[in-house]
Protein backbone atom coordinates (compact mmCIF):
# COMPACT_ATOMS: atom_id res chain seq x y z
CA UNK A 1 0.00 0.00 0.00
CA UNK A 2 1.16 3.29 -0.59
CA UNK A 3 2.68 5.46 1.79
CA UNK A 4 0.36 8.60 1.31
CA UNK A 5 -3.47 7.65 0.85
CA UNK A 6 -5.71 9.23 -1.69
CA UNK A 7 -6.75 12.35 -0.32
CA UNK A 8 -10.26 11.95 -0.74
CA UNK A 9 -10.51 8.38 1.12
CA UNK A 10 -7.86 9.72 3.70
CA UNK A 11 -10.67 12.73 4.34
CA UNK A 12 -13.35 10.50 4.81
CA UNK A 13 -11.08 8.03 7.08
CA UNK A 14 -10.57 10.83 9.38
CA UNK A 15 -13.48 13.03 9.34
CA UNK A 16 -15.52 13.85 12.54
CA UNK A 17 -19.01 12.66 12.77
CA UNK A 18 -21.13 15.16 10.98
CA UNK A 19 -24.37 15.41 9.52
CA UNK A 20 -24.25 13.97 6.35
CA UNK A 21 -23.57 10.53 8.57
CA UNK A 22 -26.75 11.06 10.53
CA UNK A 23 -28.40 11.54 6.99
CA UNK A 24 -26.56 7.90 5.80
CA UNK A 25 -27.80 6.32 8.46
CA UNK A 26 -31.65 8.04 8.29
CA UNK A 27 -32.08 7.33 4.49
CA UNK A 28 -29.94 3.74 5.05
CA UNK A 29 -32.12 2.73 7.82
CA UNK A 30 -36.13 3.71 6.81
CA UNK A 31 -34.64 0.81 4.31
CA UNK A 32 -34.10 -1.31 6.93
CA UNK A 33 -37.13 -0.60 8.98
CA UNK A 34 -39.01 -1.31 6.42
CA UNK A 35 -37.27 -4.42 5.64
CA UNK A 36 -38.06 -5.89 8.87
CA UNK A 37 -41.62 -4.26 8.98
CA UNK A 38 -42.81 -6.18 6.07
CA UNK A 39 -40.18 -9.83 6.41
CA UNK A 40 -42.07 -9.73 10.22
CA UNK A 41 -45.51 -8.50 9.81
CA UNK A 42 -46.86 -11.65 8.00
CA UNK A 43 -46.16 -13.40 11.09
CA UNK A 44 -48.99 -11.58 12.80
CA UNK A 45 -51.88 -12.10 10.62
CA UNK A 46 -51.08 -15.96 8.97
CA UNK A 47 -53.72 -17.25 11.85
CA UNK A 48 -56.47 -14.41 10.94
CA UNK A 49 -55.92 -15.65 7.43
CA UNK A 50 -56.61 -18.95 8.21
CA UNK A 51 -59.69 -18.14 10.25
CA UNK A 52 -60.86 -15.84 7.31
CA UNK A 53 -60.00 -18.35 4.30
CA UNK A 54 -60.08 -21.92 5.55
CA UNK A 55 -62.57 -22.05 7.86
CA UNK A 56 -63.96 -25.45 8.30
CA UNK A 57 -67.73 -25.74 9.84
CA UNK A 58 -67.91 -27.73 12.78
CA UNK A 59 -64.31 -27.87 13.64
CA UNK A 60 -63.19 -27.59 17.59
CA UNK A 61 -60.22 -24.61 16.58
CA UNK A 62 -60.24 -22.21 13.95
CA UNK A 63 -59.15 -22.65 10.40
CA UNK A 64 -55.43 -22.59 9.87
CA UNK A 65 -53.12 -22.60 7.03
CA UNK A 66 -52.19 -25.48 5.65
CA UNK A 67 -48.86 -26.58 5.71
CA UNK A 68 -47.94 -25.65 2.48
CA UNK A 69 -49.77 -22.45 1.98
CA UNK A 70 -48.31 -21.49 5.37
CA UNK A 71 -44.78 -22.10 4.21
CA UNK A 72 -45.39 -20.53 1.37
CA UNK A 73 -46.35 -17.63 2.78
CA UNK A 74 -44.00 -17.29 5.54
CA UNK A 75 -40.88 -17.52 3.30
CA UNK A 76 -41.36 -16.72 -0.27
CA UNK A 77 -39.95 -13.11 0.47
CA UNK A 78 -36.83 -15.12 1.53
CA UNK A 79 -37.02 -16.75 -1.52
CA UNK A 80 -37.05 -13.23 -3.57
CA UNK A 81 -34.93 -11.40 -0.56
CA UNK A 82 -32.36 -14.03 -1.16
CA UNK A 83 -31.90 -13.56 -5.05
CA UNK A 84 -32.43 -10.01 -4.77
CA UNK A 85 -29.14 -9.83 -2.76
CA UNK A 86 -27.38 -11.75 -5.50
CA UNK A 87 -28.95 -10.04 -8.02
CA UNK A 88 -28.26 -5.88 -6.79
CA UNK A 89 -25.26 -6.98 -5.03
CA UNK A 90 -23.32 -7.66 -8.39
CA UNK A 91 -25.03 -4.66 -9.54
CA UNK A 92 -24.19 -2.74 -7.35
CA UNK A 93 -19.96 -3.56 -8.01
CA UNK A 94 -21.16 -3.50 -12.08
CA UNK A 95 -22.85 0.20 -12.09
CA UNK A 96 -22.11 1.65 -9.06
CA UNK A 97 -24.28 1.82 -5.46
CA UNK A 98 -25.99 5.03 -6.14
CA UNK A 99 -27.74 4.03 -9.62
CA UNK A 100 -29.61 0.87 -8.57
CA UNK A 101 -30.04 2.39 -4.97
CA UNK A 102 -33.41 3.50 -6.05
CA UNK A 103 -35.24 1.07 -8.02
CA UNK A 104 -35.00 -1.21 -4.56
CA UNK A 105 -36.92 1.45 -2.20
CA UNK A 106 -39.48 1.55 -5.27
CA UNK A 107 -39.79 -2.07 -5.65
CA UNK A 108 -40.81 -2.30 -2.51
CA UNK A 109 -43.29 0.36 -2.08
CA UNK A 110 -45.18 -0.75 -5.28
CA UNK A 111 -44.64 -4.87 -4.05
CA UNK A 112 -45.91 -3.37 -0.59
CA UNK A 113 -49.01 -1.94 -1.54
CA UNK A 114 -49.60 -4.95 -3.80
CA UNK A 115 -49.51 -7.40 -1.45
CA UNK A 116 -52.68 -5.94 0.42
CA UNK A 117 -54.62 -6.32 -3.05
CA UNK A 118 -56.12 -10.07 -4.34
CA UNK A 119 -57.25 -11.38 -7.91
CA UNK A 120 -60.22 -12.53 -6.48
CA UNK A 121 -61.84 -13.35 -3.56
CA UNK A 122 -61.23 -17.52 -2.80
CA UNK A 123 -58.41 -18.66 -0.82
CA UNK A 124 -56.27 -20.03 -3.99
CA UNK A 125 -56.52 -16.49 -5.45
CA UNK A 126 -56.09 -14.60 -2.54
CA UNK A 127 -52.72 -16.70 -1.31
CA UNK A 128 -51.53 -16.83 -4.96
CA UNK A 129 -51.41 -12.78 -5.31
CA UNK A 130 -50.33 -12.42 -1.73
CA UNK A 131 -46.95 -14.91 -2.47
CA UNK A 132 -46.28 -13.58 -5.93
CA UNK A 133 -46.23 -9.94 -4.88
CA UNK A 134 -44.15 -10.33 -1.96
CA UNK A 135 -41.42 -12.73 -3.72
CA UNK A 136 -41.43 -9.39 -5.39
CA UNK A 137 -40.94 -7.18 -2.56
CA UNK A 138 -38.34 -9.15 -0.81
CA UNK A 139 -36.11 -9.09 -4.20
CA UNK A 140 -36.68 -5.08 -3.53
CA UNK A 141 -35.17 -5.90 0.01
CA UNK A 142 -32.83 -8.29 -1.01
CA UNK A 143 -31.35 -5.44 -2.68
CA UNK A 144 -31.29 -3.21 -0.24
CA UNK A 145 -28.57 -5.90 2.01
CA UNK A 146 -25.81 -5.20 0.07
CA UNK A 147 -26.43 -1.41 -1.83
CA UNK A 148 -27.09 -0.46 1.85
CA UNK A 149 -24.54 -1.92 4.16
CA UNK A 150 -21.68 -0.60 1.36
CA UNK A 151 -22.60 2.57 1.26
CA UNK A 152 -22.59 3.07 4.73
CA UNK A 153 -19.39 1.62 5.31
CA UNK A 154 -18.05 3.67 2.09
CA UNK A 155 -18.85 6.71 3.51
CA UNK A 156 -17.84 6.56 7.23
CA UNK A 157 -14.82 7.06 8.82
CA UNK A 158 -12.92 3.91 10.45
CA UNK A 159 -13.54 5.01 13.88
CA UNK A 160 -17.33 4.71 13.66
CA UNK A 161 -17.86 3.14 10.88
CA UNK A 162 -18.65 -0.49 13.10
CA UNK A 163 -21.48 2.14 15.06
CA UNK A 164 -22.86 3.63 11.68
CA UNK A 165 -23.36 0.50 9.64
CA UNK A 166 -24.45 -0.69 12.73
CA UNK A 167 -27.00 1.92 13.01
CA UNK A 168 -28.86 1.11 9.56
CA UNK A 169 -28.88 -2.28 10.63
CA UNK A 170 -30.65 -1.73 13.92
CA UNK A 171 -33.37 0.31 12.25
CA UNK A 172 -34.87 -2.99 11.81
CA UNK A 173 -35.77 -3.35 15.33
CA UNK A 174 -37.71 -0.16 15.03
CA UNK A 175 -39.67 -1.89 12.11
CA UNK A 176 -40.25 -4.94 13.74
CA UNK A 177 -41.65 -2.92 17.02
CA UNK A 178 -43.89 -0.86 14.31
CA UNK A 179 -45.36 -3.69 12.75
CA UNK A 180 -46.30 -5.21 16.72
CA UNK A 181 -47.63 -1.57 17.32
CA UNK A 182 -49.31 -0.64 14.11
CA UNK A 183 -50.82 -4.67 14.21
CA UNK A 184 -52.55 -3.83 17.87
CA UNK A 185 -53.86 -0.19 16.81
CA UNK A 186 -55.28 -1.65 13.66
CA UNK A 187 -56.80 -4.71 15.33
CA UNK A 188 -57.80 -2.76 18.39
CA UNK A 189 -60.22 0.12 15.97
CA UNK A 190 -62.05 -2.64 14.11
CA UNK A 191 -62.23 -4.68 17.62
CA UNK A 192 -63.86 -1.61 19.15
CA UNK A 193 -66.50 -1.13 15.85
CA UNK A 194 -66.78 -4.44 15.24
CA UNK A 195 -66.88 -6.95 17.83
CA UNK A 196 -67.41 -10.22 18.01
CA UNK A 197 -67.66 -13.73 20.55
CA UNK A 198 -65.12 -15.75 20.91
CA UNK A 199 -65.04 -19.17 18.61
CA UNK A 200 -66.23 -21.64 20.80
CA UNK A 201 -69.27 -19.33 21.25
CA UNK A 202 -69.94 -18.71 17.83
CA UNK A 203 -67.24 -20.16 15.16
CA UNK A 204 -68.54 -18.59 12.29
CA UNK A 205 -69.35 -15.18 14.06
CA UNK A 206 -66.11 -14.77 15.65
CA UNK A 207 -64.54 -13.86 12.20
CA UNK A 208 -66.22 -11.08 11.34
CA UNK A 209 -66.36 -9.83 7.63
CA UNK A 210 -64.18 -6.93 7.87
CA UNK A 211 -61.22 -8.66 9.27
CA UNK A 212 -60.19 -9.19 5.90
CA UNK A 213 -59.12 -5.43 5.69
CA UNK A 214 -57.20 -5.82 8.89
CA UNK A 215 -54.59 -8.08 7.35
CA UNK A 216 -54.54 -5.95 3.75
CA UNK A 217 -54.02 -2.79 5.61
CA UNK A 218 -51.00 -4.36 7.99
CA UNK A 219 -49.08 -5.63 4.91
CA UNK A 220 -49.69 -2.68 2.96
CA UNK A 221 -48.74 0.09 6.07
CA UNK A 222 -44.86 -0.29 4.73
CA UNK A 223 -44.77 1.23 2.30
CA UNK A 224 -45.32 4.67 3.36
CA UNK A 225 -42.20 4.78 5.49
CA UNK A 226 -40.17 3.70 2.16
CA UNK A 227 -41.85 5.89 0.28
CA UNK A 228 -40.52 9.13 2.41
CA UNK A 229 -37.27 8.32 1.68
CA UNK A 230 -37.24 7.62 -1.59
CA UNK A 231 -36.28 11.38 -2.91
CA UNK A 232 -33.37 11.42 -0.33
CA UNK A 233 -31.95 8.26 -2.38
CA UNK A 234 -32.14 9.79 -5.39
CA UNK A 235 -30.26 12.56 -4.34
CA UNK A 236 -27.21 10.73 -2.14
CA UNK A 237 -23.74 11.04 -4.27
CA UNK A 238 -21.92 7.86 -5.52
CA UNK A 239 -19.35 6.77 -2.84
CA UNK A 240 -16.05 8.08 -2.95
CA UNK A 241 -14.43 4.63 -2.39
CA UNK A 242 -16.37 3.34 -5.51
CA UNK A 243 -15.74 6.28 -7.79
CA UNK A 244 -12.33 6.68 -7.12
CA UNK A 245 -11.47 2.70 -6.70
CA UNK A 246 -13.65 0.87 -9.42
CA UNK A 247 -14.32 4.02 -12.09
CA UNK A 248 -10.51 5.55 -11.31
CA UNK A 249 -12.12 8.85 -11.34
CA UNK A 250 -10.88 10.39 -8.57
CA UNK A 251 -11.39 13.82 -9.44
CA UNK A 252 -15.23 13.62 -8.85
CA UNK A 253 -14.80 11.24 -6.23
CA UNK A 254 -12.79 14.44 -4.55
CA UNK A 255 -15.78 16.93 -5.96
CA UNK A 256 -18.49 14.59 -4.45
CA UNK A 257 -16.95 14.67 -1.24
CA UNK A 258 -16.23 17.78 -1.38
CA UNK A 259 -20.07 18.88 -0.85
CA UNK A 260 -20.92 15.75 1.50
CA UNK A 261 -18.18 17.31 3.77
CA UNK A 262 -18.44 20.83 3.37
CA UNK A 263 -14.61 21.54 2.75
CA UNK A 264 -12.33 21.80 -0.22
CA UNK A 265 -10.71 18.44 -1.22
CA UNK A 266 -8.39 18.49 -4.55
CA UNK A 267 -7.56 15.50 -6.76
CA UNK A 268 -3.58 15.58 -6.55
CA UNK A 269 -1.46 15.18 -9.67
CA UNK A 270 0.50 11.93 -9.71
CA UNK A 271 3.31 10.30 -10.86
CA UNK A 272 3.52 7.52 -13.09
CA UNK A 273 5.96 4.91 -13.87
CA UNK A 274 6.29 1.23 -15.43
CA UNK A 275 3.09 -0.73 -15.41
CA UNK A 276 2.60 -3.44 -12.99
CA UNK A 277 -1.25 -3.31 -11.65
CA UNK A 278 -1.92 -6.73 -13.26
CA UNK A 279 -1.16 -8.60 -10.11
CA UNK A 280 -4.05 -6.66 -8.21
CA UNK A 281 -6.77 -7.10 -10.98
CA UNK A 282 -7.82 -10.47 -9.90
CA UNK A 283 -11.70 -11.62 -11.16
CA UNK A 284 -14.02 -12.12 -7.99
CA UNK A 285 -13.87 -16.13 -7.24
CA UNK A 286 -10.86 -16.59 -8.71
CA UNK A 287 -7.52 -18.29 -7.47
CA UNK A 288 -6.10 -15.05 -6.22
CA UNK A 289 -9.25 -13.62 -4.77
CA UNK A 290 -9.76 -17.22 -3.22
CA UNK A 291 -6.27 -16.98 -1.38
CA UNK A 292 -7.05 -13.78 0.04
CA UNK A 293 -10.23 -13.81 0.62
CA UNK A 294 -11.74 -17.65 0.30
CA UNK A 295 -11.71 -18.16 4.45
CA UNK A 296 -13.20 -15.27 4.76
CA UNK A 297 -15.97 -15.74 2.51
CA UNK A 298 -16.73 -18.69 4.37
CA UNK A 299 -16.70 -17.01 7.60
CA UNK A 300 -19.00 -14.72 6.31
CA UNK A 301 -21.56 -16.86 4.38
CA UNK A 302 -21.42 -19.47 7.28
CA UNK A 303 -22.09 -17.24 10.55
CA UNK A 304 -24.93 -15.87 8.69
CA UNK A 305 -26.53 -18.70 7.74
CA UNK A 306 -25.94 -20.63 10.91
CA UNK A 307 -27.58 -17.21 12.82
CA UNK A 308 -30.26 -16.95 10.27
CA UNK A 309 -31.69 -20.44 10.82
CA UNK A 310 -31.81 -19.91 14.89
CA UNK A 311 -33.04 -16.29 14.53
CA UNK A 312 -35.83 -16.16 11.81
CA UNK A 313 -36.78 -19.58 13.31
CA UNK A 314 -37.92 -18.03 16.48
CA UNK A 315 -38.76 -14.81 15.00
CA UNK A 316 -41.75 -15.91 12.34
CA UNK A 317 -42.78 -18.86 15.01
CA UNK A 318 -42.59 -17.22 18.42
CA UNK A 319 -46.43 -17.23 18.46
CA UNK A 320 -46.64 -20.67 18.98
CA UNK A 321 -44.22 -20.54 21.17
CA UNK A 322 -46.01 -18.42 23.12
CA UNK A 323 -49.16 -20.48 23.22
CA UNK A 324 -47.31 -23.82 24.37
CA UNK A 325 -46.13 -21.58 27.39
CA UNK A 326 -49.74 -20.16 27.87
CA UNK A 327 -48.27 -16.23 27.12
CA UNK A 328 -51.45 -16.35 24.58
CA UNK A 329 -54.72 -18.04 25.49
CA UNK A 330 -56.11 -21.37 23.33
CA UNK A 331 -57.47 -19.88 19.57
CA UNK A 332 -60.41 -21.51 20.38
CA UNK A 333 -61.16 -18.63 23.25
CA UNK A 334 -60.79 -15.76 21.51
CA UNK A 335 -62.17 -13.89 18.59
CA UNK A 336 -60.13 -13.34 15.01
CA UNK A 337 -59.48 -9.33 16.13
CA UNK A 338 -58.51 -10.29 19.60
CA UNK A 339 -55.78 -12.92 18.44
CA UNK A 340 -54.55 -10.38 15.57
CA UNK A 341 -53.90 -7.90 19.14
CA UNK A 342 -52.68 -10.66 21.51
CA UNK A 343 -50.22 -12.25 19.00
CA UNK A 344 -49.00 -8.50 18.13
CA UNK A 345 -48.77 -7.41 21.75
CA UNK A 346 -46.29 -10.05 22.62
CA UNK A 347 -44.05 -9.36 19.75
CA UNK A 348 -44.52 -6.35 20.35
CA UNK A 349 -43.17 -6.89 24.33
CA UNK A 350 -40.46 -8.71 22.81
CA UNK A 351 -38.89 -6.42 20.43
CA UNK A 352 -39.29 -3.70 23.07
CA UNK A 353 -37.57 -5.65 26.20
CA UNK A 354 -34.77 -7.37 24.31
CA UNK A 355 -34.58 -6.68 20.24
CA UNK A 356 -34.71 -3.12 20.23
CA UNK A 357 -31.69 -3.02 23.13
CA UNK A 358 -29.97 -5.72 21.76
CA UNK A 359 -29.52 -3.72 18.26
CA UNK A 360 -28.43 -0.86 20.06
CA UNK A 361 -25.86 -2.10 22.76
CA UNK A 362 -23.98 -3.35 19.46
CA UNK A 363 -24.18 0.32 17.88
CA UNK A 364 -22.99 1.47 21.31
CA UNK A 365 -19.85 -0.80 21.80
CA UNK A 366 -19.10 -2.47 18.37
CA UNK A 367 -16.25 -0.13 17.92
CA UNK A 368 -14.86 -0.09 21.61
CA UNK A 369 -14.63 -4.23 22.19
CA UNK A 370 -15.11 -5.02 18.37
CA UNK A 371 -16.91 -7.16 15.92
CA UNK A 372 -15.29 -10.33 16.73
CA UNK A 373 -16.11 -10.10 20.55
CA UNK A 374 -19.50 -9.21 20.16
CA UNK A 375 -20.34 -11.97 17.63
CA UNK A 376 -18.75 -15.01 19.45
CA UNK A 377 -20.48 -13.60 22.88
CA UNK A 378 -23.69 -13.45 21.00
CA UNK A 379 -23.41 -17.12 19.46
CA UNK A 380 -21.82 -18.25 23.18
CA UNK A 381 -24.82 -16.94 25.21
CA UNK A 382 -27.50 -18.07 22.61
CA UNK A 383 -26.47 -21.26 22.97
CA UNK A 384 -26.61 -20.92 26.51
CA UNK A 385 -30.24 -19.54 26.95
CA UNK A 386 -31.91 -21.93 24.27
CA UNK A 387 -30.07 -24.81 26.03
CA UNK A 388 -31.72 -23.82 29.28
CA UNK A 389 -34.97 -22.79 27.90
CA UNK A 390 -34.79 -27.06 26.30
CA UNK A 391 -33.19 -29.42 28.59
CA UNK A 392 -35.93 -28.65 31.68
CA UNK A 393 -39.09 -27.32 29.40
CA UNK A 394 -41.22 -28.97 30.94
CA UNK A 395 -40.66 -26.88 33.73
CA UNK A 396 -40.83 -23.77 31.81
CA UNK A 397 -44.25 -24.99 30.59
CA UNK A 398 -46.03 -24.48 34.49
CA UNK A 399 -48.04 -21.78 34.90
CA UNK A 400 -46.13 -20.25 37.39
CA UNK A 401 -42.69 -20.60 35.63
CA UNK A 402 -44.02 -19.19 32.45
CA UNK A 403 -42.75 -15.73 32.57
CA UNK A 404 -39.47 -17.31 33.72
CA UNK A 405 -39.09 -18.74 29.82
CA UNK A 406 -40.63 -15.24 28.44
CA UNK A 407 -37.41 -13.74 29.76
CA UNK A 408 -34.99 -16.43 29.03
CA UNK A 409 -36.26 -16.22 25.39
CA UNK A 410 -36.10 -12.98 24.90
CA UNK A 411 -32.32 -12.90 26.29
CA UNK A 412 -31.64 -15.34 23.43
CA UNK A 413 -32.87 -12.06 20.92
CA UNK A 414 -31.09 -9.60 23.08
CA UNK A 415 -27.98 -11.98 22.46
CA UNK A 416 -28.29 -12.27 18.62
CA UNK A 417 -29.09 -8.58 18.19
CA UNK A 418 -25.59 -7.68 20.65
CA UNK A 419 -24.32 -10.36 18.96
CA UNK A 420 -24.28 -11.90 15.46
CA UNK A 421 -27.49 -10.57 13.66
CA UNK A 422 -25.20 -7.02 13.71
CA UNK A 423 -21.80 -7.97 13.32
CA UNK A 424 -22.33 -10.44 10.42
CA UNK A 425 -23.99 -7.47 8.68
CA UNK A 426 -21.12 -5.30 9.06
CA UNK A 427 -18.70 -7.03 8.87
CA UNK A 428 -19.29 -8.60 5.35
CA UNK A 429 -19.35 -4.96 4.36
CA UNK A 430 -15.80 -3.73 5.23
CA UNK A 431 -13.75 -7.09 4.66
CA UNK A 432 -13.81 -7.01 0.54
CA UNK A 433 -12.19 -5.00 -1.60
CA UNK A 434 -14.22 -2.10 -3.57
CA UNK A 435 -14.81 -3.75 -6.65
CA UNK A 436 -16.59 -6.91 -4.99
CA UNK A 437 -17.66 -5.19 -2.13
CA UNK A 438 -21.21 -5.47 -2.43
CA UNK A 439 -21.71 -8.64 -4.19
CA UNK A 440 -19.98 -10.43 -1.56
CA UNK A 441 -21.71 -8.62 1.09
CA UNK A 442 -24.76 -10.24 -1.52
CA UNK A 443 -23.55 -13.56 -1.09
CA UNK A 444 -22.78 -13.58 2.33
CA UNK A 445 -26.38 -12.08 3.17
CA UNK A 446 -27.89 -14.70 0.86
CA UNK A 447 -26.35 -17.59 2.50
CA UNK A 448 -28.03 -15.68 5.70
CA UNK A 449 -31.19 -15.73 3.38
CA UNK A 450 -30.86 -19.59 2.60
CA UNK A 451 -30.72 -20.15 6.84
CA UNK A 452 -33.76 -18.42 7.25
CA UNK A 453 -35.55 -19.92 4.47
CA UNK A 454 -34.45 -23.55 6.43
CA UNK A 455 -35.38 -21.82 9.79
CA UNK A 456 -39.02 -20.54 8.19
CA UNK A 457 -40.11 -23.55 6.55
CA UNK A 458 -38.44 -26.34 8.58
CA UNK A 459 -39.60 -24.87 12.15
CA UNK A 460 -43.19 -25.27 10.67
CA UNK A 461 -42.97 -29.08 10.64
CA UNK A 462 -40.16 -29.36 13.45
CA UNK A 463 -41.75 -27.64 16.30
CA UNK A 464 -45.33 -29.69 16.16
CA UNK A 465 -46.13 -31.87 18.84
CA UNK A 466 -44.23 -35.50 18.89
CA UNK A 467 -48.30 -36.77 19.61
CA UNK A 468 -49.49 -36.79 15.84
CA UNK A 469 -53.30 -36.03 17.66
CA UNK A 470 -51.69 -32.91 19.18
CA UNK A 471 -49.75 -31.37 15.71
CA UNK A 472 -52.00 -28.66 14.15
CA UNK A 473 -54.27 -29.67 11.25
CA UNK A 474 -52.57 -30.38 8.11
CA UNK A 475 -48.92 -31.30 9.96
CA UNK A 476 -47.22 -34.50 10.50
CA UNK A 477 -45.82 -35.07 14.19
CA UNK A 478 -42.58 -33.38 14.35
CA UNK A 479 -39.76 -33.09 16.96
CA UNK A 480 -41.77 -30.69 19.52
CA UNK A 481 -40.47 -27.29 21.07
CA UNK A 482 -38.09 -28.46 23.17
CA UNK A 483 -35.89 -30.59 20.83
CA UNK A 484 -36.50 -27.79 18.13
CA UNK A 485 -34.70 -25.67 20.92
CA UNK A 486 -31.68 -28.14 21.40
CA UNK A 487 -30.93 -28.32 17.58
CA UNK A 488 -31.59 -24.82 17.59
CA UNK A 489 -28.39 -24.32 20.19
CA UNK A 490 -26.39 -27.12 18.74
CA UNK A 491 -26.39 -24.62 15.55
CA UNK A 492 -24.97 -21.76 17.26
CA UNK A 493 -22.28 -23.65 18.51
CA UNK A 494 -21.15 -23.87 14.67
CA UNK A 495 -21.70 -20.18 14.78
CA UNK A 496 -19.16 -19.70 17.50
CA UNK A 497 -16.34 -22.05 16.13
CA UNK A 498 -16.76 -20.62 12.08
CA UNK A 499 -17.02 -17.00 13.62
CA UNK A 500 -13.44 -17.74 14.46
CA UNK A 501 -12.49 -17.74 10.45
CA UNK A 502 -13.68 -13.42 10.42
CA UNK A 503 -11.37 -10.94 11.00
CA UNK A 504 -11.03 -7.69 13.61
CA UNK A 505 -11.95 -4.86 11.60
CA UNK A 506 -12.11 -2.26 14.18
CA UNK A 507 -10.15 1.14 14.06
CA UNK A 508 -8.76 0.24 10.01
CA UNK A 509 -9.31 1.86 7.08
CA UNK A 510 -11.53 -0.40 4.25
CA UNK A 511 -8.51 -0.66 2.35
CA UNK A 512 -6.05 -1.65 4.85
CA UNK A 513 -8.69 -4.21 6.15
CA UNK A 514 -9.40 -5.58 2.39
CA UNK A 515 -5.65 -5.63 1.53
CA UNK A 516 -6.29 -3.32 -1.64
CA UNK A 517 -3.03 -1.32 -2.94
CA UNK A 518 -3.72 2.20 -3.19
CA UNK A 519 -0.82 2.77 -4.73
CA UNK A 520 -1.98 0.68 -7.98
CA UNK A 521 -4.86 3.00 -8.65
CA UNK A 522 -5.14 5.83 -11.88
CA UNK A 523 -6.83 8.30 -11.78
CA UNK A 524 -8.57 9.77 -14.64
CA UNK A 525 -6.13 11.85 -15.92
CA UNK A 526 -3.23 9.15 -15.83
CA UNK A 527 -5.90 6.95 -18.23
CA UNK A 528 -6.78 9.65 -20.28
CA UNK A 529 -3.26 10.00 -21.25
CA UNK A 530 -3.31 6.71 -21.67
CA UNK A 531 -0.52 6.43 -19.23
CA UNK A 532 -0.42 3.25 -16.85
CA UNK A 533 1.60 2.51 -14.00
CA UNK A 534 2.00 2.58 -10.40
CA UNK A 535 1.57 5.83 -8.00
CA UNK A 536 4.42 6.67 -6.19
CA UNK A 537 3.15 9.55 -4.31
CA UNK A 538 0.48 12.22 -4.04
CA UNK A 539 2.34 15.51 -3.85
Amino acid sequence: MANEQIQVLNKLDVAKTQCYHFTAIIIAGMGFFTDAYDLFCVSLVTKLLGRIYYHVNGAENPGTLPPNVAGAVNGIAFVGTLFGQLYFGWLGDKLGRKKVYGLTLALMVLCSLCSGLSCGTGPKAVMTTLCFFRFWLGFGIGGDYPLSATIMSEYSNKKTRGAFIAAVFAMQGFGILAGGAFAMLVSTAFKSKFDAPAYMVDPLGSTVPEADYVWRIIVMFGAIPAAMTYYLRSKMPETARYTALVEKNIEKAAADMSKVLNTDIKAEPTIVVDPIQEKNQFGLLSKEFMSRHGLHLLGTTSTWFLLDVAFYSQNLFQKDIFSDVGWIPAAKTMNALEEVFRIARAQTLIALGSTVPGYWFTVAFIDRIGRFTIQLMGFFFMTLFMFTLAIPYDYWTLKENRNGFIVLYSLTFFFANFGPNATTFVVAAEIFPARFRSTCHGISSASGKLGAMVGAFGFLYLAQNQDPSKADAGYPAGIGVRNSLLLLGAINILGFCFTFLVPETKGKSLEEISGEEIDEIVDTTSHQSNNSGRLMSYP
